[in-house]
């Protein structure tokens, strides 16, 4: 085999660089890669500077506050619902409310359920981040939750409506903001009838505020399309957005302050 002066001067350099080459054939295994001879304390080296940097990447992969929000009847539930079981080890804040629980909804897990008194006490008490009256019943988003699941290393995913995400994102700087958008509005229409839970003039009231809502959207940092029975794409794109937030080597810190 004749080698060309380029080929020649590429084992010099390699030659300088690490010392000889074993070449001596490995039984059975054919032609095999020259093994360059290194001290042990250079390969040493090599694994404590690469295995440092490799632990920098990892540390920052810190877990993120992700707010899902949207106009009422965009189907917020369930998204949340359907996040549970892809995410099940992050931390879901669950929005205290006063307003009567419906049909199928289950206390702690869709809403927290409770009393005027009690939201008052609460709010006296400091332990909600935000907080305020939506079609004559109150609603605010619990502090604890949030700050004992960024402690224990969790993502921390919050459902709030379109007016409650612009205060919590005053409040957590470095969070990540979904809109959830309606594929039409005789869609979102529809859904707020399907539930049969308001009586007509609160369901146009929930209508009206709707528009106002989507004007809002351009506020958030994502928005994804809930379309009628693609659910499943809607998850996809969302988990794609946690997915790539997470990636991030460059992540913001989660600052949370009073609104």
């Amino acid at each position: 085999m004749v080698l060309t002066q380029k080929a020649v001067r590429s084992i010099d350099n390699a030659h300088s660089r690490y010392g000889e080459f074993d070449d001596t054939p490995t039984p059975g295994s054919g032609d095999t890669l020259p093994v360059p001879h290194a001290s042990d304390a250079e390969f040493e080296a090599f694994y404590s500077e690469g295995d440092e940097l490799i632990g920098r990447l990892r540390a920052t992969n810190q877990p993120r506050v992700f707010i899902i929000s949207g106009p009422s009847g965009v189907g917020k539930d369930s998204v949340i619902d359907q996040l549970r079981e892809h995410y099940p080890n992050a931390r879901y804040v669950v929005t205290a409310t006063t307003r009567p629980k419906r049909r199928g909804e289950v206390d702690g897990i869709h809403y927290l359920f409770l009393s005027k008194q009690e939201f008052i006490a609460g709010i006296a008490a400091s332990n909600f981040i935000e907080h305020a009256v939506v079609y004559d019943n109150h609603y605010g988003v619990p502090r604890s939750p949030i700050e004992e699941g960024l402690a224990a290393g969790q993502h921390v995913i919050i459902k709030v409506d379109v007016k409650g995400a612009a205060t919590l994102r005053r409040c957590i700087s470095g969070a990540t903001s979904i809109f959830l958008a309606p594929e039409s509005m005789e869609e979102l229409l529809d859904r707020l009838r399907s539930r049969k839970t308001d009586d007509p003039d609160v369901l146009l009231k929930r209508f009206r505020t709707a528009s106002e809502e989507l004007q809002r959207a351009g506020e958030f940092d994502y928005v994804v399309f809930n379309e009628a029975h693609k659910l499943n794409q809607a998850i996809a794109r969302i988990r794609s957005i946690i997915d790539t937030e997470q990636s991030r080597i460059h992540q913001p810190d989660i600052v949370i302050t009073n609104a």
